[in-house]
């Protein structure tokens, strides 16, 4: 009898897609929904990666330029008010206040430090949410898919046991299927969410660092400005 079962079990197929395949309509749909999360955060992770390295090398490299001493209205004629570059957004908003709160007959307009110190910070801000889009995503995948797939699970194992006590056979040719099929949504629970929960916090970290340098510009150019009105 044992020989029998151990053959019965060894003639299941346990290929995932044949696990997959086997489930029940709610356990399929917590798979294909892990699944579809593990692809839209790994999308997210590749795009950040790849935005964030941009922008080190952009800020980089507007660094060289901005101390440089070549004049601040020249590099700025340069880039224009409207440029591509973060980090030059960012001077270039500081740069329209500066240029915009000088009267017709060469003096400044009261508050400039101020006007001009707020037109950067709103700058940071909006470069701050463009960097950070998408990481509550991985955030939500990440705090999610374990529970995700553990529904998945807990549905699939009560099948399981209501097919036993159907078939009144608790051999593992009855009971291993349904057992693995429950387990596969944990699994992809997993898959999902881990990477997620990394990558969340490593990105996290790395806009973090990029809005720091931002920051500091943005103070270290206030200074110059304000060294020049004093003067």
């Amino acid at each position: 009898m044992e020989a029998e079962t151990l053959a019965l079990a060894q003639e299941i197929d346990f290929s995932l897609w044949s696990l997959f395949m086997r489930a029940t309509l709610t356990v399929k749909l917590v798979m294909i929904a892990l699944v579809a999360a593990s692809v839209w955060a790994w999308g997210i992770i590749i795009q950040r990666i790849v935005v964030y390295r941009a922008a080190r090398a952009e800020a980089a490299a507007f660094d060289a330029r901005f101390w440089s001493g070549d004049p601040l209205d020249g590099l700025f004629d340069e880039i224009g008010p409207d440029p591509s570059g973060r980090a030059e957004r960012v001077f270039s908003a500081g740069m329209i206040e500066w240029r915009r709160s000088h009267r017709d007959d060469g003096g400044m307009i009261a508050g400039a430090t101020a006007r001009i110190d707020r037109s950067m910070d709103v700058a940071i801000q909006k470069e701050a949410e463009d960097l950070q889009r998408g990481l509550t995503v991985l955030a939500t995948v990440g705090s999610s898919a374990p529970f995700i797939g553990l529904f998945g699970t807990v549905v699939g194992i009560m099948n399981a046991f209501i097919e036993i006590a159907e078939q009144q056979n608790t051999n593992l040719a009855v009971v291993a299927p349904g057992i693995a099929e429950a387990l596969l949504a944990t699994g992809l629970g997993l898959l999902a969410a881990i990477p997620a929960v990394i990558f969340y916090n490593k990105l996290s970290a790395d806009s973090d660092h990029i809005i720091a340098g931002y920051e500091a510009f943005s103070d270290e150019f206030a200074t110059i400005l304000s060294r020049q009105l004093d003067g």
